[in-house]
């Protein structure tokens, strides 16, 4: 086995850990160079481990891996970023671990993917600033579901493929898309989608960062639209998200 393939340096971030063996700790992390990839740390859960400060979930980290017999073996870790205000603040907290989930449900170990990969340091680095979590949320969900070829399309019925006209339509999780008022009232188990969502989903859809950072939605236009990404998520999945239940918890709490 050549020596590249024994061994790699990579830049991750760790999305979860569980226990392994009686010291171990199995950590599932997103890579820069590699993608999603599983790696043990040996000792972590010991009480002078050096490594397991390092291997905490958002914590963004420089890592020696080592090819085991099963998994990657961290040898060496250094924190890059810890992104402490997430970690300081309950509604920041639970909005770093839907970023984590829905990117963690999404993907497999499947090589490089740096576009994902960027997306989830930014929404980070964004989530640990003084930026809206809500605002951030939603451009991650789009971003997200442009990578992985899920885009829905807000811009004509995706089933009679006439242009949507500026009314309330309807959403079809199934069909990927906007249906307009007519082939809505077919179609029974559809998300209705007011003319506001609407153009929040397709602003949100066609600009940067920075242009939705600027713009002012109301908060039902946002409670809408995240209904219909999480609609979509669902049926993309098929199954149900863990943290935008908590995440509400949290908000209503706060």
């Amino acid at each position: 086995m050549a020596e590249r393939e024994r061994s790699l340096r990579t830049e991750g971030v760790v999305l979860r850990h569980s226990d392994w063996g009686e010291a171990d700790r199995l950590v599932i992390l997103f890579t820069r160079e590699q993608g999603k990839l599983r790696a043990v740390v040996k000792g972590a859960r010991k009480l002078h481990s050096r490594k397991a400060g390092h291997m905490e979930p958002f914590t963004r980290v420089s890592l020696m891996l080592a090819r085991g017999r099963d998994f990657w073996i961290v040898t060496q870790a250094e924190t890059v970023d810890a992104y402490l205000p997430l970690r300081e603040d309950l509604v920041r907290t639970a909005s770093a671990a839907y970023v984590v989930e829905l990117l963690d449900r999404f993907t497999y170990e499947e090589g490089q993917n740096l576009g994902l990969y960027q997306l989830l340091v930014e929404s980070l680095h964004r989530l640990s600033s003084v930026d809206a979590p809500q605002t951030v949320l939603r451009f991650y969900d789009l971003r997200l579901l442009d990578l992985l070829g899920f885009r829905p399309e807000l811009y004509e019925c995706v089933r009679c493929r006439q242009p949507i006209q500026d009314e309330d339509q309807f959403f079809s999780p199934q069909q990927g898309g906007a249906l307009c008022p007519r082939c809505g009232r077919l179609e029974p188990g559809l998300w209705p989608l007011s003319r506001r969502a609407l153009k929040m989903l397709r602003f949100y859809q066609r600009s940067t960062y920075a242009q939705v950072r600027s713009a002012a939605f109301s908060a039902a236009s946002h409670a809408e639209m995240e209904g219909v990404m999480q609609a979509y998520f669902t049926y993309l999945l098929e199954r149900t998200l863990n943290t935008p239940g908590f995440l509400r918890t949290v908000r209503r709490g706060a």
